[in-house]
């Protein structure tokens, strides 16, 4: 199978991390002081890259080398600074370390952040109680975020999560010949009516973890930990919830109420907002296949999901585009 779509680095230009290699990385944490033991290990991150580094003398640390070109120093640091801010206000969040007097590093044109090393697994999300300790830390992690604003990370609308994946598809011949005219339609369908909800709700928009779902919660101890704020932006609240939420409709009922119960320990919630869930899911949607098509040129996206581009998966994407839009479309 081959995928014809036009990616950024199609013109020639080598992948954003084909300089990045083991000695840089060793590199990178001894000019910071410590001395590296040899050991390195890449963990799983398709978007940057993150590795385990033991030390000498001292424990092993996470060392995340970000995306040369998707956020500038200065939305790097913002997010930096909203992790720190969570710490200090006792929010369990795996926070980059202080050292040298900042936290965003520099080497070989990579920009570089070093993390304590977490250990501990996904947390169950099996009982009711599970989904009021999540509501309970989400609760925390918005308190906190509702006392300030960012400036230079992403806000979660229509344009950047619905327009722009869309345009990419579109502009850039992904899609089989037949099957343009009917991506075309539906996905012109989820954006007119994701944008008209968005504005009839009209919800408060503030600093959010952006991408919190089971994969980004740490259970360690007995305690949850917040992990990779990497899509920290602004928006509403309950775009940090709903991926919590899954099953019947009764079912969802049931979570949704743990959830608030846990969240409304801390700050209130908008139950308006529960009408923008399938808006947000629909995005989500169009925006996963557009960051495939856009990261097509990292070979660690052709190896990790073969299956893009192929014509059946097509036709199920915009299968699922036509069912979500049903969704969207059913009163709430």
């Amino acid at each position: 199978m081959s995928v014809h779509g036009t990616a950024p680095g199609d013109d020639g230009e080598p992948p954003p991390f084909a300089g990045l290699l083991p000695e840089t990385v060793l590199d990178a944490v001894e000019t910071l002081g410590w001395a590296a033991d040899g050991t390195l290990l890449a963990l799983n991150s398709y978007e940057n890259r993150v590795y385990r580094i033991g030390l000498e003398d001292a424990p092993a640390r996470v060392l995340k080398f970000y995306r040369p070109g998707r956020w500038s120093d200065e939305a790097i640091e913002e997010e930096h600074a909203f992790t720190l801010e969570l710490a200090a206000a006792e929010v369990p969040v795996v926070a980059p370390e202080v050292v040298a007097g900042r936290t965003l590093h520099e080497i070989d044109g990579y920009r570089y952040a070093v993390f304590p090393l977490r250990g501990g697994q996904w947390p169950d999300l099996d009982t009711r109680e599970d989904r009021v300790r999540v509501g309970r830390l989400v609760g925390r992690l918005h308190a906190v975020g509702r006392a300030g604003r960012f400036t230079q990370r992403a806000r979660l609308d229509v344009e950047t999560f619905g327009d722009t994946p869309r345009e990419t598809l579109l502009e850039g011949d992904w899609l089989p010949p037949a099957l343009v005219d009917a991506y075309e339609a539906v996905s012109l369908q989820l954006v007119e009516a994701a944008e008209a909800h968005l504005e009839a709700v009209a919800p408060e928009g503030f600093r959010l973890h952006g991408d919190l779902h089971r994969s980004n919660l740490l259970a360690r101890e007995d305690l949850l930990h917040l992990v990779d704020f990497d899509d920290c932006l602004t928006g509403p609240a309950v775009q940090d919830l709903w991926m919590f939420v899954d099953g019947t409709p009764d079912e969802q009922a049931g979570q949704w109420e743990a959830l608030l119960e846990g969240y409304e320990t801390f700050v209130p919630f908008d139950r308006s907002e529960l009408a923008l869930v399938e808006s947000l899911r629909a995005l989500r949607m169009m925006h996963y296949a557009g960051w495939l098509a856009r990261r097509w040129h990292d070979p660690a996206f052709p190896r990790a999901f073969p299956w893009f581009g192929a014509p059946r998966w097509w036709e199920e994407h915009i299968l699922s585009l036509k069912e979500q839009l049903a969704a969207v479309l059913t009163p709430s």
